[in-house]
């Protein structure tokens, strides 16, 4: 136990400590990114016109029915040989993750805040436009508040498996927390004492992730509405 200690305090944390960083770097982006095309998928998915439905029906079952470890290898290896004339776009391994992440999430999330807005009843959408409301201004104020409230926990979620899923830049070359936990196995044989010390700082990302979410949760609750009752 204590030469356990002893490697991790001297050799694993230094090192996981400079890949959790960069985890972060992929991770918040990525959050980002993938919550903003969701609600953006989600809600032309319920409201948009049907040609644009059927194009935003089409990107959702492509990111939702391919492995990402596939579609991180299109980003930074298939996408540069796409080239059009002398152009050619090609993306650093970080780039690459933090698209192939908010592309993928953002596919998901689309599925919850569809699910959310179809929940609220249509009727709010016409009292709103009743007022004299414009339809995207109905939409905007009173139906999609309502439904993010709801759709929030599967959001959050795919947060959490977007943690987790970080680890997978590391097969394109990110020093992220499990690709230098990975370096550091190869170099020192002791696969077992490093790969727990990686799983205990994605299990802390995991448990400040949980409370964010649930802290916003309860910020957003409407009170006699939602939440526990007394």
């Amino acid at each position: 136990m204590d030469g356990f200690l002893e490697f991790a305090a001297s050799r694993i944390i230094p090192a996981l400590n400079a890949g959790l960083w960069t985890s972060i770097e992929l991770i918040v982006p990525a959050s980002l990114l993938g919550a903003l095309i969701g609600i953006t998928a989600g809600t032309a998915r319920v409201y948009g016109p049907r040609l644009l439905v059927r194009g935003i029906d089409w990107y959702v079952a492509a990111f939702r029915g391919t492995p990402l470890v596939v579609q991180l290898y299109f980003w930074y290896f298939a996408l540069p040989n796409l080239s059009v004339g002398d152009f050619r776009l090609v993306l650093s391994p970080v780039w690459a993750s933090v698209i192939g992440f908010g592309l993928c999430s953002g596919a998901y999330q689309s599925e919850y805040i569809r699910g959310g807005l179809l929940s609220i009843k249509r009727g709010q959408l016409r009292a709103a436009q009743a007022l004299g409301m414009t339809p995207l201004q109905a939409v905007a104020s009173i139906v999609l508040p309502q439904a993010f409230r709801r759709a929030l926990p599967g959001c959050g979620n795919e947060i959490i498996y977007l943690i987790k899923y970080s680890s997978l830049a590391s097969i394109i070359t990110v020093n992220d927390l499990t690709g230098m936990g990975r370096s550091l196995a190869k170099a020192t044989f002791r696969n077992t004492e490093v790969f727990i010390v990686v799983g205990l700082y994605y299990l802390a990302l995991v448990t400040v992730a949980t409370l964010a979410v649930r802290f916003i949760e309860k910020k957003l609750e409407i009170p006699g509405f939602e939440g526990k009752k007394d």
